[in-house]
């Protein structure tokens, strides 16, 4: 039996997007389709250029499609109105990009507390759920550092505890190691395998790194605007 939309937590169907540079029209992503089930892990590997960062926005609703639809948890996310749209990305998804964007004039817990106090929780429930969090990724020490007073990996580690304090069905990371030295890339990476596995957040991960992506359960490649399994 096949299985049905609800199956999966983020799904991408038919996905296009086309830009326009000078008078060419290159076509970055071409009918793209994916699913992603709970718990699972996927990594997008491909050139620099290819359009994965592209495609990761379209998934996390940061960018639309010219072509397809995405749904998470079946729901189609471009169908839904901007306000609601941003509240099921609150909700929903988790993101953490090759640089941390954390805010410099706030402290590592305002920054992991953030989500939560746009999701309209309590400044002392959020600050709570920040601190289990930081101290989960071995920050428990530095909860009242700024991002200026934390080395890379801190920061980068910051990023995934912000990613993951509101519960999301989903974590979307758009190089997340890439800035950071081999052997930093390995603990952050290392990292967010062990989260995805006792939290149950699906993973989601674009890298040109093919050494990190073999460690996620599936790996796909974006070649030419389309994915296909790597040889």
């Amino acid at each position: 039996m096949s299985p049905s939309q609800e199956t999966f937590v983020l799904e991408a169907r038919g996905i296009g997007r086309t830009f326009r540079q000078g008078s060419r029209t290159i076509d970055v992503l071409r009918d793209i389709d994916l699913k992603l089930e709970p718990g699972t892990s996927l990594a997008i590997v491909g050139a620099s250029g290819a359009g994965k960062s592209t495609l990761l926005h379209i998934l996390g609703g940061l960018d639309r499609p010219d072509a397809g639809e995405v749904l998470i948890e079946g729901q189609s996310l471009w169908s839904l109105p901007e306000a609601a749209r941003g509240a099921m990305r609150n909700r929903t998804l988790g993101f953490v990009y090759q640089f941390h964007h954390l805010l410099p004039e706030f402290t590592a817990l305002e920054n992991v507390a953030m989500p939560l106090l746009i999701r309209g929780v309590s400044p002392s429930d959020a600050a709570a759920r920040a601190g289990e969090l930081l101290d989960r990724v071995g920050l428990g020490q530095r909860v009242t550092h700024k991002p200026g007073e934390l080395s890379g990996g801190e920061r980068q580690r910051a990023a995934v505890a912000r990613a993951l304090v509101g519960n999301p069905r989903v974590v979307l990371g758009d190089e997340p190691t890439g800035n950071l030295d081999e052997r930093t890339a390995d603990h952050v990476y290392g990292l967010l395998l062990e989260l995805n596995r006792e939290l149950g957040t699906s993973l989601l991960l674009v890298t040109h790194d093919t050494r990190l992506a073999a460690r996620m359960d599936r790996t796909l490649e974006l070649h030419l605007g389309r994915v296909r399994t790597p040889d």
